[in-house]
C-alpha cells in the first residue's frame, strides 16, 4: 500500500486508477458478510465494517464538495480536520461549536452502525462515479488549480486525489481488520 508520499510520485492517470478499484475492493470485502459480522467492532475504540463503508461514503461527498470547490475558486481555503485551534477560530469553530468534519461525530450522529453497508456501498459508488467524471475531465492545467488546506497548506487537485487515494488505502486496510475481528 503506498504512502500518499509514493501516490504523489505517480501519474494522475495511476492515482485515478486507484480510485476507480476501491468501490470493487470494498465489495469483495463485505460480500457474503451478515449484518452481525458488518456491525462487530473489533475493539471499543474501532468501528465496525459498516462504519467505515458509511465513513467512505461520507467523506467521498467531503471530497466531491472540494474538488467542485477549487475549480470554481481561485485558491480557496478548505476546511479539513485535524487542523489547529487558531486556524479554526476564522471558521468560528470551537468551544461550543464543534467541528463539522469530525469523523467519530459523523459515526455517531449520521448513526453509522444502523445503517446497512451495502445501501452505503451502493451511495459510495454513485458518488465516487460522479467524483471520477469531474477528475477526469479536468484539462492539465486544471490539474494545478489549488485551494489551501488548513494544515498542509496548498494543495493542488492532484495533490488532493494523491490524499483520497492514500485515505482510500488505509481504509480498505481497516476495513479487512474489522471483519477479521482485528482492531
Amino acid at each position: 500500500m503506498p504512502t500518499a508520499e509514493q501516490y504523489g510520485k505517480l501519474s494522475i492517470k495511476t492515482r485515478l486508477d486507484r480510485l476507480h478499484q476501491t468501490p470493487s475492493a470494498l465489495e469483495r470485502t463485505i460480500s457474503g458478510k451478515t449484518d452481525l459480522e458488518l456491525s462487530r467492532r473489533p475493539d471499543a475504540r474501532s468501528w465496525a465494517a459498516k462504519e467505515i463503508v458509511c465513513h467512505l461514503r461520507d467523506v467521498e461527498e467531503l471530497f466531491q464538495i472540494r474538488f467542485h470547490t477549487v475549480v470554481a475558486l481561485d485558491e480557496p481555503s478548505i476546511l479539513a480536520f485535524g487542523a489547529s485551534a487558531s486556524d479554526l477560530a476564522a471558521w468560528r469553530i470551537g468551544g461550543a461549536i464543534r467541528h463539522p468534519l469530525d469523523p467519530d461525530r459523523w459515526a455517531e450522529e449520521r448513526q453509522y452502525l444502523r445503517n446497512d453497508a451495502r445501501v452505503a456501498l451502493t451511495a459510495f459508488e454513485r458518488r465516487r462515479a460522479e467524483v471520477l467524471m469531474l477528475l477526469e475531465s479536468l484539462s492539465p492545467a486544471e490539474w494545478q488549480r489549488g485551494g489551501v488546506h488548513l494544515g498542509r497548506g496548498r494543495l493542488t487537485l492532484a495533490d488532493w486525489v494523491t490524499r483520497l487515494a492514500a485515505h482510500d488505502d488505509n481504509h480498505i486496510d481497516q476495513l479487512g481488520r474489522a471483519i477479521e475481528g482485528r482492531p
